[in-house]
């Protein structure tokens, strides 16, 4: 039996225009992922949430995504409201290609939407108009579209169970239940040591004005770090490294593309294997990382240090 709330809705090959009601509208958490192709003599197109679908007076437009490829190409995105268009705002980095499929994922958040293209985030747009106002979402211009998805997703709501002990040293503010268990710095004892088939998710968003933050796997006996993961925003550097014997290894620095930007909410999932850890960021698989401390079963605490907001860190 399917129940309404693992329900994923989704339409295929859609005749564009097109103008659908958001059966139940958009909670934060939930994912509109819109997968197409851009065709050869394209201008633009735009993908439109929209409070309703009046045309006279123009329902409200919360947020317009509209790529445009004349000369090198942008996107502008914006908000009508009694309509009016409002301060439009632009971004010149074009991830959409002429005859070339893409798939774009809006993530809705409680007060901004953020925008990935192809597995690389792409934009944050702040909410102009209230997230529960949405109720409609409108494609037009040419495009052709092969597929649209509304997912709920569970991992924002933290449907996972923690294996996390209660180790943790914290800065001030016990009293707020909450968020003081996420304080950074961040330390909690892992309630049964790091094995191969163990993963761990740090959830979190980066602040506006970050230069980095850190994610360290260590023992408890020992001043050595197993893992040590450094996404440094000024460079656009993911270091990756180890502390054994009092002295760090060689850092690696190597990634197709680097998936931070100030502001983002960001998913960050360690998979640990018999030889590597591997790293997700949002769903995309980001690095690997070969074991130097081979000795997993010390592996018991986790940091968390940084310029990030911390939200939740959970394993399995």
């Amino acid at each position: 039996m399917t129940t309404l709330d693992n329900f994923q809705r989704t339409a295929r090959n859609p005749i564009i225009p097109y103008i659908e009601t958001i059966i139940g509208g958009l909670s934060p958490g939930e994912l509109v992922v819109v997968r197409g192709l851009v065709p050869e003599d394209s201008e633009r197109f735009q993908i439109d949430f929209q409070c309703g679908n009046s045309t006279k007076p123009r329902a409200d437009v919360a947020f317009h995504f509209n790529p445009r490829f004349k000369r090198s190409g942008c996107i502008v995105c914006n908000t009508l409201q009694n309509e009016k268009w409002g301060h439009e705002e632009i971004t010149y980095e074009m991830p959409f290609e002429k005859g070339k499929p893409f798939e774009v994922v809006f993530m809705f958040l409680q007060e901004k939407i953020q925008v990935s293209v192809n597995g690389q985030h792409l934009l944050l747009y702040k909410h102009r108009i209230d997230l529960e106002k949405i109720n409609t979402l409108g494609i037009y211009g040419q495009v052709q579209i092969s597929m649209i998805e509304f997912v709920a997703n569970k991992s924002l709501q933290g449907s996972q169970p923690s294996l996390l002990g209660a180790t943790k040293k914290n800065t001030g503010n016990e009293g707020v239940h909450d968020t003081a268990q996420f304080g950074v710095p961040y330390t909690a004892r892992l309630n049964s040591p790091l094995e191969p088939g163990r993963t761990i998710v740090i959830k979190g968003e980066i602040r506006e004005k970050a230069n980095s933050f850190a994610v360290n796997l260590k023992p408890s006996d020992s001043n050595d770090i197993a893992l040590h993961l450094n996404p440094r925003m000024k460079e656009k550097a993911f270091v990756r490294n180890s502390y054994l014997s009092n002295g760090w290894g060689e850092e690696e620095k190597q990634v197709s593309h680097f998936p931070f930007s100030p502001g983002m909410y960001f998913e960050l999932i360690i998979l640990c294997q018999a030889h590597q850890y591997n790293v997700a960021i949002n769903g995309v698989h980001t690095l690997e990382y070969k074991h130097r401390f081979k000795q997993l079963n010390k592996i018991n605490i986790i940091e968390v240090s940084g310029d990030i907001l911390l939200l939740d860190v959970r394993s399995w």
